[in-house]
């Protein structure tokens, strides 16, 4: 890794030590009972905070810099506007009006304590219903754009990926051979992701299975720090799995279940590949990106590895073919 990621002294959370957060949270008006969980979470940091003679709260400490206060709010507008509609979402609590607070240079937001368990994508009744509640969240997404918060753009998610990670991270003997596959899959999604540009809504952007809890027999959505302006396939093509057959079954279902409440262009199924390969390389320098946090070593140790490295140049060539095979269709 180059010095040009940072080092451990310099990272934002050096100085979110536990009285801090208890501190932040009964600044306003809880009693803490100065039990402190941390949980699974990277980009951010999250607590769960025993409250005296209370359920716990969870606490999320937004990671300064990343995004604007505007765009944190427009996050939290949108999970209350889904909220009410009566979409199984987790949005922030509302404290004397006011959902984000600050302490320093930390804004953070307090939440419910909601549990659940890992959904069973493979179940074809649980995609249909992912499929309706999309499409609900799709159809109020599309009210209006979101202003302070980005579009999902090639030039982020792609260019600039690409030249971090190159300049930063792949190692000097691997280096040619990732650029030349990395700048061939540049040049052919750049044009693909243009033609959908005027279609993009307000979406979650990560939904994934890890960001999805299943409780009384009904999903929850948690997470949209990563919402923003992008295709509705986008919120779709990460809950598909297995070979190509499989996932047309599962894709079937949810494109039945969404069109109950929302028009889906079968247009944007060319994209899942694209996308696909937007995340894989975007997530390679979101990670050398924070390595200077030392979450980031604990949990990634292989990145710095030529092995890891080596293994990206193969899985970008797979998706450079990928790329030239026919899009999933649904079933006729």
């Amino acid at each position: 890794m180059s010095d040009t990621a940072g080092t451990a002294s310099d990272h934002p959370y050096s100085l979110l030590s536990p009285e801090r957060v208890i501190d932040a949270v009964e600044s306003l008006g809880y009693l803490s009972d100065y039990r402190l969980l941390a949980l699974n979470s990277y980009e951010n940091r999250v607590y769960q905070v025993g409250i005296e003679q209370s359920t716990p709260l969870i606490a999320k400490f937004y990671r300064p810099g990343r995004w604007s206060r505007e765009a944190i709010l427009e996050e939290h507008a949108f999970t209350a506007e889904l909220a009410a509609a009566e979409l199984p979402v987790v949005a922030p609590l509302a404290i004397d009006g006011a959902t984000l607070h600050s302490d320093g240079d930390f804004y953070f937001a307090l939440f419910e304590r909601r549990g659940g368990r890992a959904p069973e994508l493979d179940n074809l009744d649980n995609l249909h219903l992912l499929g309706k509640l999309l499409g609900r969240f799709h159809a109020q997404g599309a009210v209006r754009d979101f202003v302070a918060r980005p579009a999902l753009s090639w030039q982020q998610f792609g260019r600039e990926a690409v030249d971090f990670v190159v300049a930063n991270a792949v190692p000097a003997d691997l280096r040619e051979a990732y650029a030349t596959v990395a700048e061939q899959l540049l040049a052919e999604i750049k044009p693909q992701l243009a033609t959908q540009q005027q279609h993009f809504l307000r979406s979650h952007c990560d939904c994934h299975a890890g960001n999805i809890l299943w409780r009384d027999e009904r999903p929850l959505f948690v997470d949209f720090d990563d919402a923003r302006m992008a295709p509705a396939i986008q919120d779709i093509w990460m809950l598909l799995s297995g070979n190509r057959d499989e996932q047309r079954r599962q894709l079937d279902e949810i494109v039945d279940g969404y069109q109950q409440f929302y028009h889906f262009d079968a247009r944007q199924l060319a994209l899942i590949e694209p996308l696909r390969t937007l995340r894989l390389i975007h997530h390679s320098a979101w990670i050398g990106r924070r390595w200077s946090d030392p979450a980031f070593p604990r949990a990634f140790s292989w990145y710095a590895q030529p092995r890891y490295w080596g293994d990206q140049i193969l899985t970008l060539r797979e998706q450079l073919a990928a790329l030239h095979e026919p899009a999933i269709t649904l079933q006729p």
